[in-house]
């Protein structure tokens, strides 16, 4: 049986252009996430935390190295390839929702499925079901901007299992909530990983936060400096 870990980062570096200006954001970056883990990416602003993030979600590309997912280089992939892998396999949580607005809970949740060769009728079906998990039954025919930042990010996350993922990333999930809703979503986000296994990754700066998560990955000026199991 293989023991390779679900994400396997090797050698990775990543630049951006500035005019003429080359700035160097990650630089020869090498970690391993197993199926089943809770990873907080940490470190302050400009460490490269959201860099990675994309990366690993297929958003971005490295300059260099190798990104294995399941075993497949999604660095190697050809641009619809990778954007239909994306969206078979990684499920986004995003610090502003990005909710449709002129969706209801319902529809937003739908959207990713739309395309798909489900039924109506088993679109609905799955819908119910991720809605009921994050508690957003009674709210599913609401528009956003009838719901709270905590209501909001429940249908966000609702969203992100639609299509049952391989992945789930999260760039500051909490970062726009008040102390209780936050607690409430990261809450939500331990019950997916324990009794769901699903496999996380979440860029924070809160330390709290941080600490819920199985492991704890430091960077810095875009180097790896850190990396604590819990």
């Amino acid at each position: 049986m293989s023991t390779a870990p679900l994400v396997e980062i090797s050698h990775v570096a990543k630049s951006y252009r500035r005019g003429v200006q080359i700035v160097p954001v990650l630089s020869d970056i090498t970690l391993g996430i197993a199926e089943g883990d809770f990873v907080a990416l940490m470190g302050p602003s400009g460490s490269g935390k959201s860099t990675l993030l994309n990366l690993i979600a297929g958003i971005d590309r490295p300059d260099s190295g190798e990104l294995r997912i399941g075993g497949l280089d999604i660095t190697r992939l050809p641009e619809a390839a990778l954007a239909d892998w994306r969206a078979a396999h990684v499920g986004f949580i995003f610090q502003f929702y990005n909710l449709m607005p002129v969706l209801t809970a319902f529809e937003n949740v739908e959207l990713p499925l739309i395309l798909t060769r489900l039924t109506r009728a088993e679109r609905r079906e799955r819908v119910g079901l991720v809605l009921d998990m994050v508690n957003m039954v009674d709210r599913m025919s609401h528009y956003p901007f009838e719901l709270s930042g905590g209501q909001q990010q429940r249908v966000a996350i609702a969203r992100a299992l639609i299509t049952d993922p391989t992945l789930i990333v999260a760039d500051e999930p909490t970062g726009d909530l008040d102390r209780a809703s936050a607690a409430d979503v990261l809450s939500l986000m331990q019950r997916l990983n324990r009794e769901l296994g699903k496999t996380i990754i979440m860029v924070t700066h809160d330390a709290h936060a941080a600490s819920l998560a199985r492991a704890v990955v430091h960077l810095e000026k875009g180097e790896l400096i850190d990396e604590q199991p819990r």
